[in-house]
């Protein structure tokens, strides 16, 4: 990512970035002083060490996820003793039967890899990778999206083809009010688990299947972090504030770089700049849907930024549609 000068153009540029620098300068100080006071207020949540498993395969799989959901099981019990009503009903519902869960590590705000289909005979993957306030505590939600990814997948796929939504919460995302949203941090600490993640359903599903990364957020961030050289045929960022890079060519991926924002998203707000501030570089550079950045934009109709994966709407019927590889009916505004 550049610095503040790269982005300046004119007396207006330096205007609006100095504006830029003065506002996350302000937030950085506010993210110091209030988080840790508030981070301490909640007690840590005892949980179980995660499951030990075998190498991931196709024949490992059942064994993975009944292990998984035993080590759930136990992660609920150890939250209602320690009177943690929430966090026992949460981790209760993932240990359910039904419930495919790829990895677990309830200790902490958590970790789940969750699965929605048959891995092991799919065609198609989609790993939806989360932004901002994704937790164990607001799992619910983003299991939502990924059902309702699921759905349309199953409704939309050619006859004999299958398909297998991946729900991957396997770094710890950012508050959406605190100092590391606004740098490539965590997205820096969460890659190299994306690219595990993806050798695994590589290691389950072989080479055949196409996988697709859909971003949302500062999930986008974890994308742009990952891509160099990832064994994955589309990357799809939805309300990005950026990935990091400048351009498609910066992310040194063949994956095919999709990028949509919805009408009603905030983020459109959000500056497009890379600052350098005190040894670290806030903000995500080049807006995603910008023709600069090389990307290949595609509808999302009037969404909001938290609504990408609402049933009946534009931009999960393209992401579908991405996912399928029906590229050429995939829509554009």
């Amino acid at each position: 990512m550049g610095s503040a000068s790269e982005y300046r153009r004119g007396d207006g540029g330096t205007r609006r970035a100095g504006r830029w620098v003065r506002a996350t300068l302000a937030a950085l100080i506010t993210g110091a002083v209030v988080l840790p006071l508030s981070a301490a207020v909640r007690p840590e949540i005892p949980a179980p060490s995660p499951a030990s498993l075998a190498p991931l395969s196709a024949s490992t799989l059942d064994a993975a996820y009944a292990a998984n959901r035993a080590n759930a099981a136990e992660a609920a019990r150890m939250a209602a003793a320690h009177h943690d009503g929430d966090r026992a009903a949460t981790d209760r519902r993932l240990a359910a039967p039904a419930r495919h869960l790829l990895r677990f590590d309830g200790r902490g705000s958590g970790r789940v890899t969750e699965v929605l289909g048959d891995l092991a005979r799919a065609d198609r993957v989609a790993v939806l990778v989360p932004g901002s306030d994704t937790s164990l505590d607001t799992y619910g939600r983003f299991h939502a999206a990924a059902a309702a990814l699921h759905r349309q997948l199953t409704r939309q796929a050619p006859a004999g083809t299958h398909t297998a939504v991946v729900a991957w919460l396997g770094y710890e995302t950012p508050g959406t009010v605190s100092t590391t949203v606004t740098t490539t941090g965590r997205a820096e600490q969460a890659a190299p688990h994306l690219r595990a993640l993806v050798a695994d359903l590589r290691a389950i599903t072989g080479d055949g299947p196409r996988i697709s990364l859909l971003c949302h957020s500062y999930g986008s961030v974890v994308c742009g972090r990952s891509a160099a050289g990832l064994a994955v045929d589309d990357i799809a960022l939805v309300g990005s504030p950026g990935t990091g890079a400048d351009t498609t060519a910066a992310l040194r991926t063949r994956a095919r770089v999709w990028a949509a924002r919805g009408a009603d998203d905030w983020v459109e707000h959000v500056p497009h700049l890379g600052v350098d501030l005190f040894g670290t570089t806030v903000g995500f550079g080049t807006d995603p849907v910008s023709p600069s950045f090389g990307a290949r934009a595609f509808a999302a109709g009037d969404v909001g930024h938290s609504e990408y994966f609402s049933p009946g709407s534009t931009s999960l019927t393209n992401l579908a549609r991405i996912v399928l590889g029906e590229t050429k009916a995939v829509t554009h505004d």
